[in-house]
């Protein structure tokens, strides 16, 4: 079964403010074993447009990376990061191949 990964770009208005859903969504990726690959690191731009911090998360598996993103404990940060910033986020299965 493949891994999958929740891919994000985000556009963070305050950063102080982000801070709070950084805490708070912690628990929801202790209880479903998330593992930060990429974590707003230093990206150059090579093709089309993008916002300017990327994100990698690997879960498991497809169903363990949604059953997180719709978990209490995910929902309750959301609502702390949705007002303070601006994101594209994808559920992306992986490849065994």
């Amino acid at each position: 079964m493949p891994k999958a990964y929740w891919i994000a770009h985000v556009t963070i208005d305050d950063p102080t403010a982000y801070e709070a859903y950084r805490a708070a969504n912690a628990a929801a990726f202790a209880k479903y074993g998330a593992r930060f690959l990429v974590r707003g690191g230093a990206q150059e731009l090579v093709e089309g447009e993008m916002r300017p911090r990327s994100v990698v998360i690997e879960f498991a598996d497809l169903a363990t990376a949604r059953a997180c993103y719709q978990s209490p404990e995910y929902q309750a940060a959301l609502a702390l990061r949705q007002p303070v910033s601006t994101a594209d986020v994808a559920i992306v299965e992986g490849w065994e191949g």
